[in-house]
C-alpha cells in the first residue's frame, strides 16, 4: 500500500464528521488548479502525474494505519477518532474516478488539470497527497523548461542536490527538471529511480588535494580520461584555463579525448570567450565549456545576449528549489455534490471578496483548441453535464474580465485536456516512461507561440468558462452573495 498518511489532519477529522453527519455515501466532484502562472510567466509545465498514479495504485490505511490513528487525542483527552469510523477508514479502496491533463503538458492558471470524481470521503482523503505531487512536480518541470527556452538548444544539467528540499525533494526535482527539459542530473539517486542520464565533473577539493594546479588536471585525465572536464576556478581562473588547456592538449596528444573545462565564478562571459580562444588555438575545438554559478533561465538569456561562449549549463539551486518562487499555489475545491439518495449533482462553488478566488461550479472539462499550424490557440473550461453545441461557434469569457471573450468556429480542431488516470478505481493508462514524457514535453513547449514563454511580460493566453457555464457561475455567486436576480 501507499502512505495513505501523508495527510493533513483536517481531512481525518472532516471524513469522520461526513461519517457522522449522514454524508458517508455522499459522491462529490474535486478539481485541482491553480491560480497564477508560475515565475510570473506564461505558462506552466505539468508534471507529478506518474507520481500520483503509482501513489493511487494502492491506496488504502492499514491496520497498523488505523491503530496508529486510534492513538491520536482530542483537546479533552479523549480519542479523536472513534472505532467504527476507523473500521470504515480501513474498508475504505481506490474506487473514484480521476481525469487529468498528460503530463508534459502545457497548462496555465484558472483551469481545471485533475478532476477527482467519487466518495466525499474518499476525495477528500487524497486532496494533500495529490497537490503535495503536482505542485512541486510542476513548479520545478517549469523552472527547467525556462531554462530549457533560455538555453535555445544547448544541453541543461541539473545539479540542486545538495541544497535541494530534502532527500526526496532532491530526487523528486530531479525528475521533474529532466522531464522539463533537462538532459541529465548529478542525483545518482533520482539516475536511479528514474532511468535519468547522469552528467558530473570534480570539485574544487580534488584541485585542493595536490600541491599544484597542474599536477591536479593531469591526475584527473589520467584517473578519468573519458571524463575529462576540469574546473578551473579553485584559484585564478584564467591561469586555471591555461593549464586546462595543456593538460587537455597532453591527453589528446596521448590518444585521449578531452572533453572540456568547466567556469564556476567570475565573469562568465568573458572567461568563455577567452577559454574559447586558448582551447581552439591548442586543437581544442571539440572541447566545450561548461559553466555553472547559481544560475537561473534570466542568468542564461544574459550570458547568451553577451555572446557568451558556452556549450553547457549547470543549474543547481534555483531551480531545484523553485529559485524565486518556493511553492505552486495549486487548489483543490470541490465543484459539484451529489447526496445519498439524490440522483442529480449539485454545483459547488467558492465565493470570494476576491475575484481570483471564486470557483468555478460543476462537473468540469477543458477542451483545447489548436490552429492550423497545431498551435494551442485557448482553453474552454465547459460543464460535462451541458457541453457547448457541436454545430455552432463556442465562446469563453474569462470570469475575472468580462471583456475578454474569445470564439472558435465548430470546425477547428481541439482535444481534451483531461484524460481518464483512473475510472471506478481501475488504472487507465500509464503516462509511459520518462523519456517519452520529456520527448512530448519538449514538442508541447515547441508548439506553445514564443508570445506565451516570454519572460517579461508574456502574453496572456486565453483560458476561459464556456458561455452557459459563465451563467451559471454568476448566478450561483448571486445566489450566496444575496444579490437580487432580476
Amino acid at each position: 500500500m501507499s502512505n495513505p498518511l501523508l495527510i493533513d489532519l483536517y481531512q481525518l477529522t472532516m471524513a469522520q464528521g461526513y461519517y457522522r453527519v449522514g454524508l458517508k455515501d455522499a459522491q462529490a466532484s474535486f478539481v485541482y488548479s491553480f491560480r497564477e502562472n508560475p515565475f510570473r510567466g506564461g505558462f506552466a509545465l505539468f508534471a507529478g502525474v506518474e507520481g500520483l498514479r503509482d501513489y493511487l495504485l494502492n491506496w488504502g490505511f492499514s491496520d497498523e494505519d488505523c491503530q496508529w490513528l486510534a492513538t491520536l487525542k482530542a483537546a479533552d483527552g479523549s480519542r479523536l477518532f472513534a472505532d467504527d469510523f476507523l473500521q470504515m477508514l480501513g474498508a475504505l479502496r481506490m474506487d473514484f474516478d480521476v481525469a487529468a491533463a498528460a503530463e508534459g503538458s502545457i497548462v496555465f492558471a484558472g483551469e481545471p488539470l485533475a478532476r477527482v470524481t467519487g466518495s466525499l470521503i474518499s476525495c477528500q482523503l487524497i486532496e494533500t497527497a495529490l497537490m503535495n505531487r503536482l505542485n512541486f512536480e510542476t513548479l520545478i518541470a517549469t523552472k527547467a523548461a525556462r531554462c530549457y527556452s533560455a538555453a535555445d538548444g544547448d544541453p541543461v544539467l541539473e545539479f540542486g542536490l545538495r541544497r535541494a528540499q530534502g532527500p526526496d525533494g532532491g530526487a523528486t526535482a530531479s525528475r521533474a527538471a529532466y522531464v522539463g527539459g533537462c538532459s541529465a542530473t548529478s542525483n545518482i539517486e533520482a539516475a536511479r529511480r528514474f532511468d535519468i542520464p547522469v552528467a558530473g565533473t570534480h570539485a574544487h577539493s580534488w584541485v585542493m588535494a595536490f600541491d599544484h594546479e597542474e599536477d591536479a588536471f593531469e591526475a584527473w585525465t589520467h584517473s578519468s580520461p573519458n571524463n575529462s572536464v576540469l574546473l578551473v576556478d579553485t584559484y585564478d581562473s584564467l591561469n586555471g584555463i591555461k593549464q586546462a588547456v595543456r593538460a587537455g592538449a597532453q591527453l589528446k596528444a596521448a590518444g585521449g579525448d578531452f572533453s572540456g573545462i568547466r567556469l564556476d565564478s567570475g565573469d562568465l562571459a568573458w572567461l568563455s570567450k577567452r577559454a574559447r580562444e586558448m582551447l581552439d588555438a591548442a586543437g581544442l575545438q571539440d572541447a566545450q565549456i561548461f559553466v555553472s554559478n547559481d544560475l537561473d533561465e534570466y542568468t542564461i538569456a544574459s550570458l547568451k545576449e553577451q555572446g557568451a561562449l558556452i556549450d553547457s549549463w549547470g543549474v543547481g539551486t534555483r531551480l531545484a528549489t523553485g529559485g524565486s518562487q518556493s511553492a505552486l499555489g495549486g487548489v483543490y475545491k470541490m465543484t459539484a455534490l451529489k447526496k445519498p439518495g439524490a440522483t442529480t449533482w449539485e454545483p459547488k462553488l467558492k465565493v470570494s471578496d476576491q475575484a481570483s478566488k471564486t470557483s468555478t461550479p460543476g462537473l468540469q472539462g477543458v477542451r483545447r483548441y489548436f490552429d492550423a499550424n497545431g498551435s494551442p490557440v485557448g482553453d474552454m473550461i465547459y460543464d460535462l453535464e451541458n457541453p457547448p453545441c457541436a454545430k455552432t461557434d463556442a465562446t469563453i469569457v474569462d470570469p475575472q474580465d468580462l471583456t475578454r471573450q474569445k470564439s472558435f468556429s465548430p470546425d477547428m480542431h481541439w482535444e481534451e485536456l483531461l484524460q481518464p488516470l483512473f475510472e471506478g478505481g481501475r488504472a487507465m493508462t500509464s503516462t509511459g516512461d520518462i523519456h517519452q514524457i520529456r520527448e512530448s514535453s519538449l514538442a508541447n513547449l515547441r508548439a506553445l507561440d514564443e508570445s506565451h514563454k516570454r519572460f517579461m511580460q508574456p502574453h496572456r493566453y486565453p483560458v476561459g468558462l464556456e458561455r452557459s457555464l459563465f451563467e451559471k457561475q454568476l448566478q450561483l455567486v448571486k445566489k450566496h452573495k444575496g444579490i437580487t436576480i432580476d
